[in-house]
């Protein structure tokens, strides 16, 4: 189970340590794509698999469907964790969400998220401003 918000930085080739709290989850292996919201999403294999069978079973036949499907499928690349407990975040996806330098995992239960810090942080504001709002139209299917 991935909660919480941890802060870290790239180094010059592109890696990131992960925290170590989240290290033994994706000690096999992870799947890093392009999320929403210019975020990037980290699955665990298994995650992974659930959510690529659903997103390959799409109608063709929907633009939305296939586009979606491009965003996620076409965008995911593997990655491992080096003995130092980093992974390298390809140049493509730091470019898409935004990531120089400082960026912020945020544990989503079967997801990380890594977020720009910058861009994160605008964000958080946004949506804190908004929560009351947010809360009830989430109440109104039943959360």
């Amino acid at each position: 189970m991935f909660l919480g918000e941890y802060k870290h930085a790239l180094d010059d080739k592109g890696r990131v340590s992960i925290p170590v709290k989240f290290r033994a989850a994706i000690k096999s292996g992870a799947v890093v794509t392009r999320g929403l919201d210019n975020a990037l999403v980290l699955y665990t294999p298994g995650e992974w698999k659930v959510l690529a069978e659903k997103l390959s079973s799409l109608p063709i036949s929907q633009q939305n469907s296939r586009a979606f499907a491009r965003l996620m499928l076409a965008g995911a690349m593997d990655v491992k964790v080096d003995k130092q407990g980093r992974i390298a975040i390809p140049e493509y996806l730091r470019k898409y969400a935004g990531i120089k330098k400082n960026l912020v995992f945020a544990g989503l239960y079967n997801r990380l998220e890594l977020w720009d810090e910058a861009t994160w942080n605008t964000y958080k504001k946004k949506t804190e401003s908004k929560s009351s709002d947010i809360a009830e139209q989430l109440g109104e299917l039943g959360i």
